[in-house]
């Protein structure tokens, strides 16, 4: 008789086993379940996937008498340039790659590139004033990277609000 009740605690350790298994993956399944999805963002870097849509045979360029939206892929362009070229650039070099790709100098603004103790800040921001509406990019570790938008002139008659610095 012993040697008949061995095989089966044996198999009751198993079947003990295999059950916690499965109770902690459906625990863990429940875990991830209630976790908040993040917000889709800009990537900092081109990525490659596959898509059905047709792709652009020629690079954006700069429609000086067009709107801010027809002008935001050749701002976002630019702007991935200068990150691909600096990994992480300051306002001031932001500003410098797009007056060097045609915005006006002019035209633009910028945060500081340093706190008021001297730190830097997790994210930076950098407009363009064209034709009646704003481009405005943001790029640091705290925001996930680099992103832009396309936004009405404020009333200020600028792109962004609060403290910004001069224009070098």
């Amino acid at each position: 008789m012993t040697d008949a009740r061995q095989p089966r605690g044996r198999l009751s350790a198993g079947l003990a086993a295999v059950a916690g298994t499965v109770a902690l993956v459906v625990w863990l399944s429940a875990c991830g379940a209630n976790a908040p999805t993040p917000a889709p963002t800009r990537s900092a870097t081109p990525t490659t996937t596959q898509s059905s849509a047709p792709v652009p045979s020629a690079l954006p360029t700069l429609n000086p008498n067009g709107t801010a939206q027809q002008n935001r892929d050749f701002f976002d362009y630019v702007n991935n340039r200068t990150i691909t070229a600096l990994k992480n650039p300051s306002a001031q070099q932001f500003v410098d790659g797009l007056a060097a790709a045609g915005f006006s100098k002019s035209a633009m603004q910028m945060t500081a590139d340093k706190t008021t103790v001297n730190l830097s800040p997790g994210s930076v921001q950098f407009s363009v004033l064209i034709n009646g509406g704003c481009l405005i990019g943001q790029f640091g570790a705290d925001i996930g990277g680099y992103h832009s938008t396309v936004a009405p002139v404020l009333a200020t008659g600028k792109c962004l609000i609060g403290d910004t610095v001069p224009i070098q």
